[in-house]
C-alpha cells in the first residue's frame, strides 16, 4: 500500500519544463508582439498563462477569463495579451530591450518560453556638413562630414562617387567616424569624416554619403588646378575673307583658368586682362600669317594659327551696256586675282552656257544680257553687261502662193534687222500676220485676192535704213487659163511620143521580116548550085550583126 501512494503522489506531481530562448526584433516607437511558444496553439488542457520579466510578473490568464495585469512599474499600462497568448507592449523604448518569458499550465506540466526582444530604429536622416569650398589637385582636403542620428544600432556610413563606395586606402581616401549614444532616449549619432585628395577627373564628381537604404543630396566641388596647356582658337562668321572681323580666343585648361592673355599680331604683341578674346577688324589679304597668345605671367606656354585671308579680285570688260553693228567683233576680257582655285560660270539671259562666249562677228542672235560669275569656295563674285547688236533691215526672201481654199493669194516677206523692222506692202490686203520678233527676224504675210497682174513691194525699215524687193502676182483667172493651156500642150505632146514609139516599131517588123526572106533564098540557091557554104556563111553573120544593131538603135529610140 505504500508503494502504491507514492506513486500517485508522483503522478499528481507538476513537471517543470524550460524551452529554448527565442529573439524578436521590435520597432523603436511600435506597439510589438511578443509570441508565446513561437505562436503555437494553445494546449486543450490549459489551465493559466502568465508573462514575466526578471524584475517582476506582468499579467496572468487563467482558462475562460480575461487577462489580469500584475505590473506595477512603466509596464502597467503598456502591456496586454492577444487572443493567442502572445504579450503586447505598447509605445517601444530602448529600455524595452529584456528577456520576456511566457509560463504555460497545463494539466500536469508547467512551460517557460523565454524570449529576448530587441528594439532597432532607422536613422531619421543623412546629411553632409562642413563642405570644403573647393578641391585642389594633389592636396588632402577634408571634403565634408557625412551624419545619421537617431539610430539603433548604430548606424554604418559610407561615402560614394559618382554612385560608387569609396574605400579608405589611407593615401588618397581617408575616412574616420564617431559614435555618440544620447542620454535619454539611448539613441545613437553617427558622424564619418571624408579626407580626399581630389584629382583633374573630380571637376564634375557628385559625392553623396549613406547609412543603410538612406542617401544624403549629392554634393559638387570645384577643383583647382594649374595651367598646363593653351590653345588658340579662330572665331569668324563666314570665310576668312577681306574686310571681315576675326577673333582670336584663347582658352586654358587650368581651374581657375587665366584671366589674361597677351596676343601676337603679325609681331605685335597686344595685352588683354580680363578677357580671353581679342578682335582683329577689317582684315586684308596682309592680314595673312602668324598668330599667337600666352599666359602674361609664362610666355612659354603659348599656341599659335596661320590664318590666310581669302580674297577675290575680278574685272569684267566690256561691262554695262554694249551697242555693236552687224557683222562686227566684240573682244571680252575677264581678269582674276584670287587666293586659291576658281570657278568660273556663264549665262546669257539667265541660261547656262556651256563656255565662254566669243564674238568674232556678231550676229542678231548674239544680242542679251551676259553675266559671269566667279567662286572660291564661299567667296563669290559676279559681274555683267549687256549687248545689243543693230544694223539696218534686209529682206532675206519675198515668197508667194495660192492660198488653200484656191481663192486668194498669200505674200511672204522674211527680214532681219535691229532695232526692230517695221514691214509696208505697196497693196492693201487682209489677214496681216507678224511672226514673233526674235534674234533680230520677223516675217510678215500678206493675204490679198489680185484682179489684175500685180507687181508688189515689200519695204522694211528702221531707223537705221531701209531695204525693199518685188514681186510679180498675176490674177486668179489668168492662172487658171495657164493651168488649162499648159493642160492642152501636155496631152499633144503624149500623142506625139505614141506615134513616134508606133512608128519604131512597125519599122522594126519590117526588117526582121526581110531578113528573114533573105536568109531563106540564100539557102535555096546554095542547094541548088552546090556551092561551098563558107562564103555565104560570113556573109551572112555580117547581115546578122548589121540588123541586130539597127534593132537595138531603134529599140533605144523607142524608150527615149
Amino acid at each position: 500500500m505504500h508503494f502504491s501512494g507514492c506513486l500517485c503522489a508522483l503522478l499528481v506531481a507538476l513537471v517543470y519544463q524550460v524551452s529554448g530562448m527565442d529573439t524578436v526584433i521590435g520597432l523603436y516607437g511600435e506597439t510589438i508582439e511578443v509570441p508565446c511558444n513561437n505562436g503555437a496553439p494553445k494546449p486543450k488542457d490549459l489551465f493559466m498563462t502568465k508573462w514575466k520579466y526578471d524584475d517582476g510578473d506582468l499579467l496572468t490568464q487563467l482558462k475562460d477569463q480575461d487577462a489580469s495585469v500584475i505590473a506595477t512599474d512603466k509596464y502597467k499600462d503598456r502591456v496586454s495579451m492577444a487572443e493567442n497568448s502572445s504579450l503586447l507592449i505598447a509605445a517601444a523604448t530602448l529600455k524595452d530591450e529584456k528577456t520576456f518569458t511566457c509560463m504555460v499550465v497545463a494539466g500536469a506540466d508547467i512551460s517557460e518560453y523565454p524570449v529576448k526582444l530587441l528594439i532597432h530604429k532607422a536613422p531619421t536622416g543623412v546629411e553632409i556638413t562642413a563642405l570644403a569650398t573647393e578641391l585642389e589637385i594633389g592636396k588632402p582636403t577634408q571634403l565634408g562630414q557625412c551624419s545619421t542620428s537617431d539610430a539603433n544600432p548604430a548606424a554604418s556610413i559610407t561615402w560614394f562617387k559618382n554612385k560608387k563606395p569609396l574605400v579608405a586606402d589611407g593615401k588618397g581616401i581617408i575616412i574616420s567616424s564617431k559614435v555618440k549614444v544620447d542620454e535619454v532616449t539611448g539613441l545613437t549619432t553617427t558622424s564619418s569624416i571624408l579626407q580626399y585628395t581630389a584629382e583633374k577627373g573630380d571637376t564634375a564628381a557628385l559625392f553623396t554619403c549613406g547609412a543603410l537604404n538612406t542617401l544624403s543630396s549629392p554634393v559638387s566641388f570645384t577643383v583647382t588646378y594649374p595651367t598646363e596647356r593653351i590653345s588658340l582658337h579662330v572665331i569668324s562668321k563666314g570665310p576668312l575673307m577681306e574686310g571681315a572681323n576675326v577673333t582670336l580666343k584663347c582658352k586654358a585648361d587650368g581651374n581657375p583658368p587665366p584671366t589674361s592673355f597677351n596676343f601676337h599680331i603679325l609681331g605685335k604683341v597686344v595685352k588683354v586682362e580680363n578677357s580671353d578674346s581679342y578682335t582683329v577688324t577689317d582684315v586684308t589679304r596682309e592680314s595673312t600669317g602668324e598668330y599667337k597668345c600666352s599666359i602674361i605671367d609664362n610666355a612659354k606656354m603659348e599656341d599659335s594659327k596661320n590664318i590666310t585671308i581669302n580674297y577675290l579680285d575680278m574685272s569684267l570688260s566690256p561691262s554695262g551696256k554694249v551697242m555693236k553693228s552687224f557683222g562686227e567683233t566684240l573682244a571680252l576680257t575677264l581678269q582674276t586675282h584670287a587666293s586659291g582655285e576658281l570657278k568660273v560660270s556663264w549665262t546669257k539671259d539667265n541660261g547656262k552656257l556651256d563656255s565662254r562666249p566669243t564674238f568674232d562677228k556678231l550676229t542678231y542672235s548674239d544680242s542679251g544680257k551676259y553675266e559671269v560669275v566667279v567662286t572660291m569656295g564661299a567667296l563669290i563674285k559676279k559681274a555683267s553687261f549687256e549687248l545689243v547688236v543693230e544694223g539696218v533691215p534686209v529682206i532675206r526672201r519675198v515668197a508667194k502662193r495660192r492660198g488653200e481654199d484656191g481663192q486668194h493669194k498669200v505674200l511672204t516677206c522674211e527680214a532681219e534687222g535691229s532695232p526692230k523692222p517695221t514691214v509696208a506692202w505697196s497693196v492693201n490686203g487682209t489677214s496681216a500676220d507678224e511672226s514673233p520678233y526674235v534674234n533680230g527676224k520677223i516675217t510678215h504675210k500678206l493675204t490679198i485676192v489680185p484682179t489684175v497682174n500685180l507687181t508688189v513691194v515689200c519695204t522694211v525699215s528702221n531707223e537705221l535704213g531701209q531695204d525693199t524687193r518685188t514681186i510679180n502676182v498675176s490674177t486668179l483667172f489668168e492662172e487658171v487659163r495657164m493651168d488649162k493651156q499648159d493642160s492642152s500642150d501636155e496631152g499633144d505632146t503624149t500623142k506625139l511620143v505614141v506615134g513616134v514609139i508606133v512608128g519604131l516599131l512597125l519599122a522594126t517588123v519590117v526588117v526582121g521580116l526581110a531578113y528573114w526572106l533573105y536568109m531563106k533564098k540564100s539557102k535555096q540557091g546554095s542547094w541548088k548550085t552546090g556551092e561551098k557554104e563558107d562564103g555565104s556563111t560570113e556573109e551572112s553573120k555580117k547581115l546578122e550583126e548589121k540588123i541586130e544593131e539597127k534593132l537595138e538603135e531603134n529599140s533605144q529610140k523607142v524608150e527615149v
